[in-house]
């Protein structure tokens, strides 16, 4: 059986440094996806919404890895990615202070064989199998950032605004704007980890000022 690991071939993008920003062009990919908003003043971690998401994700992600392990044809073993979220608000430019609802893409990407029908039919098996998951949201969808800057935030998540003020600062001294969403990828796992051991890869897409 053939076997990939897409985080080692993708080290530069899900492992940058944690010393200094860097520059990356982030290439399209596939993911499987859901929307959907928490309340203001709701931390993530307490919000129904933000975990009937990542049920979903994880449920639908661990279907598509067995699946694609016991394909007659070609079968492929791979490691199932970390989970990322793109966040924005209504009202402009995300921040941390701002109390008003935060908009999420909660998302996982997915190998490139993985394919539209594949989604489709292990949503429908996920389904049958565990009927109280809220798969209605769930989708499948080519994302590419481009252009970006990145780096590795370890520590609380409430510390991230240091680190985003690193990334302010670059964008600064290479005449970039600010574009997109912002985007987080869980390399740490808070249910685990120390909050001071907690490791978030911070992503900006830029463009030229």
């Amino acid at each position: 059986m053939k076997k990939i690991d897409l985080k080692k071939e993708l080290k530069h993008l899900y492992l940058p440094s944690a010393k200094q920003v860097v520059q990356v062009d982030v290439p399209a990919f596939n993911f499987a996806m859901v929307d959907g908003v928490i309340e203001a003043g709701e931390p993530p971690a307490e919000s129904p919404a933000f975990a009937d998401a990542l049920s979903a994700l994880y449920g639908i992600s661990y279907t598509l890895k067995f699946k694609s392990k016991l394909r007659e044809a070609d079968p492929i073993d791979y490691t199932v990615m970390a989970l990322e979220g793109l966040w924005s608000v209504e009202s402009g430019e995300f921040e941390f202070g701002k109390v008003e609802p935060w908009l999420f893409t909660a998302m996982i990407l997915q190998p490139d064989h993985i394919s539209q029908a594949m989604f489709d039919d292990g949503v429908q098996e996920l389904q049958n199998k565990k009927p109280e998951l809220q798969l209605g949201k769930l989708r499948f969808e080519r994302f590419e950032e481009g252009p970006s800057i990145q780096i590795m935030h370890i520590g609380p998540y409430s510390e991230e605004p240091r680190t985003l003020d690193k990334m302010q600062a670059f964008m600064g001294d290479h005449g970039y704007k600010f574009r997109g969403k912002h985007h987080e990828i869980y390399i740490g796992d808070p249910r685990r980890a120390k909050p001071e051991k907690l490791k978030t890869v911070l992503r900006h897409p830029v463009s030229k000022a």
